[in-house]
């Protein structure tokens, strides 16, 4: 038994000891005033007093027993010796009071249990057997026992007397044996109870670990989809912790769209789960994420409980499998680069040359003469795409050198400010640090980034606005941050993703080509781009350029 138990179950005897000692005071009071004279009065009172002093000791040394397991075999003796002496003046043998060494030989069951209670009915036998012995020896004269009362001399016969003794002490045992054996069972069943109940919190404990361990969110709903349960990685996806979303419908905790929800519905009515992407904006306000989503009955032996929901943040892998595709494409492109230079940018050369030395020789008239014009430009244009398409596709040859990238970007800004892209209403500005800000890559190439994004930023803005060219440091990886804003007619979210493909140009003017350069040399230099864009309000492009970086050669 542990100590605390222990402790709690002799404080509640000796409360029960006390009630009993106020019931047989209150009945031996009733008694006197109801019939004086039925029974002696001052020795049971005596008793009746001795039984409270007790229980205040037992009460002022309850705080020892835990270290002192002798007091509780002490108050349990002290109490078969109270009960001897109440049956000693109730009559001895002839008391009807005898069945009260029940009370203590049930109270060593329940704190010694079996043997307690065994070793309780052998002190109470022997107390009995001593009781009704020494009545017969005074009886008989063989004792002199002046203490023993003339009326308690009237004895029942000897066999009678042998055979109540006997039906006594068998009782006395069998109530120790019964009592031990509920005690020890008891015992057993608490204890078997405890470790169950800590297997079970266990096990609890190691669920919720393992729920919360998940990589992945998790939700449960009832059948009316609102929210049982939200684990740890659905708090960090979404950026809202459990207790507030326990309680509210699925569809709003996730901003299901719609469509989505309608699928989800379908999909658990016919054809069980499937994946389902859709686009989560964080409360915490984080930027705008890709979320994939699974949802499927919560089966129960009872039944379906309701539907679980289990959801991934799955924005870097989109990422990447967009950007692999677009290196799949331009794996594609580079095999073609070096045919289409020789089957298209030799014969055109050939085909340029001759026409000009045609033009030359020939008498030509007005017309001809601007037909042959016609011919030399779009050849120069078409030369252009294909060395533009080169470039792009070809490895580099770098000179990498340590530059300040503020004169980087005042270079490109003078350049773009005298060329044909600018128009009436453009403005440039240059934002950059006030000290130099060092950087180790080839100068040509950075240029090339702010050139072709900053002159697809004007010819967003045919009506003129504000193109903004910004330098700075990043400390998380000691590089360097690119970015070019713009105020014009901005991106749709739809033709996000193939922005950087080659030939995805949308204006009239260029080869569809520029975006595709910058997003080869930001991979060449393990870089990363970010463009954020609002229809009608213009876009942003930042470009990450880590430090050390050692481009591809």
């Amino acid at each position: 038994m542990l100590e605390t138990e222990l402790r709690r179950t002799v404080a509640w005897l000796i409360a029960i000891r006390a009630v009993i000692g106020t019931i047989l005071l209150g009945s031996a009071t009733f008694a006197q005033i109801t019939a004086p004279g039925s029974f002696p009065v001052d020795p049971f009172f005596f008793l009746i007093g001795l039984t409270y002093a007790l229980t205040i000791s037992y009460a002022l040394t309850l705080r020892f027993v835990e270290r002192h397991r002798w007091l509780v075999d002490l108050q349990l003796a002290g109490d078969a010796l109270i009960v001897s002496a109440f049956i000693y003046f109730t009559g001895g043998i002839n008391s009807y009071f005898t069945s009260l060494y029940v009370l203590p030989i049930v109270a060593a069951s329940t704190v010694q249990f079996r043997r307690g209670g065994l070793m309780v009915a052998v002190f109470s036998t022997v107390l009995y057997c001593g009781l009704v012995l020494a009545q017969y020896l005074a009886a008989s004269g063989l004792l002199h026992a002046p203490w023993l009362r003339d009326e308690l001399l009237t004895l029942p016969p000897r066999s009678v007397a042998r055979y109540t003794v006997a039906l006594n002490v068998f009782g006395f045992f069998a109530v120790a044996f019964l009592s031990g054996s509920l005690s020890n069972s008891l015992r057993s069943a608490g204890a078997r109870l405890e470790q169950a109940s800590t297997e079970i919190g266990d096990l609890k404990a190691l669920n919720q670990h393992v729920i919360d361990s998940l990589p992945s969110g998790l939700a449960t709903t009832d059948t009316g989809q609102r929210i049982l349960t939200f684990n740890r990685a659905a708090e960090v996806i979404t950026g809202v912790s459990s207790r507030t979303a326990v309680g509210r419908p699925i569809i709003e905790m996730l901003q299901l769209p719609p469509p989505v929800m309608e699928s989800i519905n379908s999909d658990l009515k016919a054809t069980g789960a499937r994946r389902h992407e859709f686009r989560y904006r964080p409360s915490d306000g984080r930027h705008e994420i890709e979320i994939g989503l699974t949802a499927t009955h919560l089966e129960t032996p009872r039944g379906r409980a309701g539907f679980l929901f289990t959801f991934q943040d799955v924005t870097i892998i989109k990422k990447f499998e967009r950007d692999a595709a677009i290196q799949q494409r331009l794996a594609a492109i580079g095999e073609m680069a070096a045919g289409i230079a020789h089957e298209i940018r030799n014969p055109l050369a050939s085909m340029s040359g001759s026409i000009q030395i045609l033009r030359q020789e020939l008498p030509l008239s007005a017309e001809q003469e601007q037909l042959m014009d016609i011919v030399l430009r779009e050849s120069e244009r078409l030369n252009t795409t294909i060395r533009s398409f080169l470039a792009y596709a070809r490895p580099q040859r770098f000179q990498i050198a340590r530059f300040d990238v503020r004169r980087a970007l005042n270079d490109t800004a003078l350049l773009l400010r005298n060329s044909a892209e600018v128009r009436d209403g453009h403005e440039i500005l240059v934002d950059v640090p006030r000290t130099e800000l060092w950087y180790e890559a080839d100068e040509g190439q950075i240029k090339q980034i702010v050139w072709n994004l900053a002159t697809n930023g004007l010819r967003a803005m045919p009506d003129g606005g504000r193109l903004q060219l910004i330098a700075a440091f990043e400390p998380a990886s000691d590089g360097v941050v690119l970015t070019v804003q713009d105020q014009g007619v901005g991106i749709a979210p739809a033709d996000l993703d193939g922005l950087f493909q080659p030939f995805h140009g949308t204006f009239a003017k260029g080869s569809g080509l520029g975006l595709a350069i910058v997003h080869r040399i930001v991979s060449d230099y393990n870089g990363e781009i970010q463009v954020s864009s609002q229809p009608g309000r213009g876009t942003t492009v930042a470009v990450r350029l880590p430090a050390r970086a050692v481009a591809v050669t």
